[in-house]
């Protein structure tokens, strides 16, 4: 529990009319209300977590919020990111959030940052707030939000969210466990794929990241007990909650300074490899490949390795579907070479990197390919508009 001098915290009329819910809590109260008007909390993200959870704190009467984000308000956000709204799409979501936590509570200070956090301004844009919320997508983040706040000594509301399942707890409270203590090593680069990737149901993040704006407002009040030293473990599909105990390592190394988490999580290497991989394979553009099918060729096979679900949104005519996972385990590869019976191989999945990866397979195994530049949204971008882009 954060502990301001409460003697110079006043509420004013209006506050007692907007709070007066809060105020009949015996949890909260008077007292309660006035830490959540003293209290400041950094929230790194506007995304799926940020959205609900900026909305409920500003609501609940949060004076000083901080967000951190660089990015720009996609249509694809729109189905879970539910502070922005169509006439934002375009424009940096920081903006979007100030202008609805604003019409929420015009009282509260919104301070924005709109970069990247890094190592090398993490402690700079931390240090001035009580508490600092996780909203991010990627372990590097992740890494470097745990550890500066472990510098500063700041507790750390943590979520995180994929497909039909999520996760919450709090980092760094009262002695207990930090972000190392549940991950002590990053898994390898794109062994956990990404919300883009994989998907995500739109209102997951809302569950998850209400959770979050609740763990924060217990820290600031006091009132309950917090998740620290528990995981809450969330599946929507078969709508239950469970949770694992998290305690500290007490052989985790200490945190001493910042470091490069994208070296850390190894993602230059990850790049290099991939780079080299697409290096060493052929490549076409996706005018090429237009050329290709306009010229009625039938001497190659378009294989498409999306998922089937990805499939059925959208193709390119003429594809054959073959999706990575089975690639992967071997039966797309037997797949693959009675498809062939003698043709060209031409691979393409959403963007190139999943082709390239499933051409590599299949050139261990003695088929060579080429790889369409681009995938799938360069084709919808830039040879047939009316196939959606997902």
């Amino acid at each position: 529990m954060l502990n301001p001098n409460l003697e110079e915290i006043q509420l004013t009329k209006e506050d007692y009319e907007r709070y007066s819910r809060h105020l009949i809590l015996p949890e909260i109260g008077l007292d309660g209300q006035k830490r959540l008007k003293a209290a400041s909390v950094l929230c790194i993200g506007t995304g799926g977590l940020g959205s609900p959870l900026l909305l409920y704190l500003a609501a609940a009467g949060i004076g000083r919020i901080g967000i951190v984000d660089f990015d720009v308000v996609d249509y694809s956000n729109l189905q879970r990111q539910v502070i922005h709204g169509t006439s934002w799409v375009g424009k940096p979501k920081i903006e979007s959030a100030k202008n609805r936590i604003l019409e929420i509570n015009p009282d509260c200070q919104v301070d924005l940052y709109e970069t990247r956090i890094s190592s090398e301004n993490a402690l700079q844009i931390v240090e001035p707030y009580d508490i600092v919320i996780d909203g991010t997508d990627n372990f590097p983040t992740r890494y470097l939000v745990n550890d500066a706040c472990v510098l500063l000594n700041k507790p750390n509301v943590y979520g995180s969210i994929f497909r039909f399942e999520g996760q919450a707890t709090v980092f760094n409270y009262q002695d207990g466990p930090n972000y190392r203590d549940l991950y002590p090593e990053p898994p390898p680069p794109g062994m956990v794929p990404s919300c883009a990737e994989g998907g995500v149901l739109g209102i997951l993040p809302g569950i998850i990241g209400v959770i979050q704006a609740t763990e924060a407002v217990k820290i600031i009040t006091g009132a309950g007990t917090t998740l620290s030293g528990r995981l809450l473990l969330y599946n929507a599909l078969e709508m239950k909650f469970r949770e694992l105990k998290l305690r500290p390592n007490p052989k985790r190394p200490v945190i001493e300074k910042l470091i490069d988490y994208e070296e850390f999580c190894g993602i230059p290497q990850a790049k290099m490899a991939e780079a080299q991989q697409q290096a060493s394979l052929p490549e076409m553009t996706v005018q090429e490949l237009k050329q290709l099918i306009d010229s009625g060729a039938k001497d190659f096979v378009l294989l498409d390795v999306r998922n089937p679900n990805e499939y059925e949104i959208a193709k390119i005519p003429g594809s054959v579907l073959v999706p990575l996972p089975d690639i992967e385990n071997g039966t797309g590869v037997e797949q693959v070479k009675e498809l062939l019976n003698g043709h060209k191989l031409i691979a393409h999945c959403k963007m190139g990197g999943r082709s390239s990866k499933a051409l590599g397979i299949l050139k261990a195994a003695g088929i060579e390919g080429t790889n369409v530049k681009g995938g799938i949204t360069a084709w919808s971008r830039e040879v047939d508009a009316s196939v959606p882009e997902y």
